[in-house]
């Protein structure tokens, strides 16, 4: 599977794994892996250390998913190749997500 989830130990935190192309392809996983916690109680990071590429869709997915988290803390998009990180940075994503 492209996308996958783990939970923090203290149930606050849920990171999500994309691997691979991170396109329309992984919408439903990518709905599945944070619609499965309540709304508004979880703060999320996606870890994209794996995906090798992402498009507008993805960054559409990751809109969803900002207004779906914790309002009290920032989304966090991690280990981004150099690619998807100047994809991010074009798109002022950094501006919206904290990415590290």
């Amino acid at each position: 599977m492209p996308v996958s989830s783990s939970v923090s130990d203290d149930g606050k935190v849920v990171t999500i794994q994309v691997r691979g192309r991170f396109d329309f392809a992984t919408h439903q996983e990518f709905l599945r892996a944070y619609k499965q916690h309540p709304r508004g109680e979880r703060s999320f990071v996606v870890d994209l250390k794996n995906a090798e590429y992402m498009d507008s869709s993805a960054m559409g997915m990751l809109l969803q998913l900002r207004e779906y988290g914790s309002k009290e803390r920032v989304t966090e998009l991690v280990n981004s190749n150099e690619g998807v990180r100047e994809i991010l940075r074009i798109a002022n994503f950094d501006k919206i997500f904290r990415v590290a």
